[in-house]
């Protein structure tokens, strides 16, 4: 029943990450068309990563993984008014925090942007655009951070679908900012800056009336002594490293990408956009979900259940990540050019974004796992052990990026980041295992772990020799693409489901 109900819960949040994903990608559609590979592209999404990385590091990374297991025991042990109190003094700490940094960044725009894109230093324009617009996206991070938290709060009593469709209103803004308020702004660049200063905004009020219905609107109250609070700020520390080496990861290849040829940030965005559809939809989805489950079971200090729901985070991580990493590889030029190869964007830019994309998709199962294992420690309160492992990852990549950007420059960036996620996933796992909260080798010899990699080999190959050549992607028209991408989708997917039902796979084995 355990496992049941979390599937329920995960297809929940991966119907939402599913909506929402999917208009992201018609939103960096409309952004490449409107910004191609040029200047101002780089300069947007250097502004734009800067608020998105301090998310990922501190609400949804650092923050989410403190507070939602603290959150899950007082609610366990103290019901809604001690949940109620521990969230009015983190919320007045959160927010004092998050409007100091904010007002911080606004004048110190200029050193951020050097710090983030020295590179741009050779063109003196480009790095003053990129610290302008940083000045109207950094206001982002604020709202995000306490998008998260109250998104914590709702996940923790169950209601996944709302922190799930919220991210869809980031999306419908950028869209709207660039078709109707790039006529009135300065640059199409600070169009889309304006759109995400109104997305974080309209994210927070979309989430107000659902915390007013549990009766968990909360109310601030400044008190830095309280024990939730305490131990929240104490926890956070070590969580930021462990949950965002990933990030950190990503955030170092646009700084070395700065330094590239221009137009590398661009093509390193559009290829790490293509990423994240599989990564929200499957590992973050499934990451979210089981950590308030797993953080339940370590209060009831039942191990069993604990390495049950564990075990099946991870089998339906590989079930559904491993197929997707293997499509995206094989449908790498097909997927880029039919999505972004209009307007502003040229064949070269498809023929290196492919490049970057194919080298991130090889750690793309990695990025899954480290999702779903880094709660296994963290639900137990246990942040030691992964900030240890992150720090390594992240040396490693740092080694990585240094060795492989001379001989394959973008791509080398690309590929270290994806070495440096299995190094992540591989160590978790071991850990995990030698606490005794995980059992790996029975999963990878199991059977029906065995017909996921063959399922997959079997698509990649029936893809490989009916998808056409590079060179016709990049003739055909756009219906052309599509129809003949949207076959081959079909195909791929028929032949992975077809490959695991004559190898034993049922849908009833998703639930045990």
């Amino acid at each position: 029943m355990a496992n049941s109900r979390l599937l329920k819960s995960s297809l929940i949040v991966s119907a939402g990450t599913m909506v929402s994903r999917v208009l992201g990608l018609v939103r960096d559609v409309v952004m490449a068309n409107l910004l191609g590979a040029t200047h101002s592209a780089d300069a947007f999404y250097v502004a734009f990563k800067i608020p998105n990385f301090f998310r990922r590091l501190f609400a949804e990374g650092a923050f989410a993984q403190a507070f939602v297991p603290v959150l899950s025991e007082y609610k366990e042990n103290g019901g809604l008014a001690a949940v109620q109190d521990l969230a009015n003094r983190v919320l007045a700490i959160l927010g004092a925090s998050l409007f100091t940094l904010c007002v911080l960044a606004w004048f110190a725009a200029p050193g951020i942007a050097w710090v983030f894109a020295s590179g741009f230093h050779q063109y003196p324009d480009k790095l003053a655009l990129t610290a302008d617009l940083i000045r109207w996206t950094f206001p982002y991070l604020g709202f995000i951070s306490l998008v998260a938290f109250a998104g914590g709060i709702l996940n923790t009593y169950g209601r996944y679908a709302v922190p799930a469709l919220t991210p869809v209103l980031l999306n419908l803004s950028l869209i709207g900012a660039a078709l109707w308020l790039t006529p009135w702004a300065e640059t199409p660049a600070h169009a889309l800056a304006f759109g995400v200063l109104i997305a974080g905004v309209s994210q927070l009020l979309f989430q107000v009336p659902f915390l007013w219905r549990l009766s968990l609107l909360p109310r601030p109250v400044w008190d830095t002594q309280h024990p939730g609070v305490r131990k929240i700020l104490l926890l956070m520390a070590p969580a930021m490293l462990a949950v965002s080496v990933s990030q950190i990861n990503l955030l170092l290849d646009t700084v070395l990408a700065s330094w590239l040829e221009g137009g590398s940030v661009a093509w390193l965005y559009y290829s790490d956009r293509l990423t994240e559809l599989p990564l929200g939809v499957i590992g973050i989805a499934i990451g979210t979900v089981v950590l308030p489950s797993l953080s339940a079971l370590s209060a009831k200090d039942d191990r069993q259940a604990f390495r049950d729901g564990l075990a099946w985070a991870v089998r339906t991580v590989l079930l559904l990540g491993v197929p997707a990493a293997v499509a995206l590889w094989v449908l790498a030029t097909p997927i880029l050019s039919t999505l972004f190869f209009h307007g502003a964007m040229t064949p070269y830019d498809v023929m290196q974004s492919t490049a970057s994309l194919q080298a991130y998709t090889l750690g793309l199962t990695a990025f899954m796992l480290v999702k779903v294992l880094a709660p296994g420690f963290f639900s137990r309160q246990d942040m030691k052990t992964p900030v240890k492992i992150a720090t390594a990852a992240l040396l490693a990549n740092m080694v990585f990026n240094l060795i492989l950007i001379w001989p394959l420059a973008h791509v080398g960036l690309a590929l270290a980041t994806s070495i440096s996620a299995w190094l992540n996933a591989g160590l978790l796992a071991w850990m995990l295992t030698r606490q005794g909260y995980f059992e790996p080798l029975a999963l990878l010899r199991h059977r029906r772990t065995l017909a996921i990699g063959a399922s997959a080999l079997l698509m990649a190959l029936v893809l490989s020799w009916l998808a056409p050549a590079a060179e016709w992607w990049l003739m055909a028209d756009l219906q052309q693409r599509t129809v003949q991408l949207a076959a081959l989708i079909g195909v791929g997917l028929l032949v992975y489901v077809a490959g695991l039902g004559l190898l034993g796979w049922r849908p009833s084995h998703l639930s045990r």
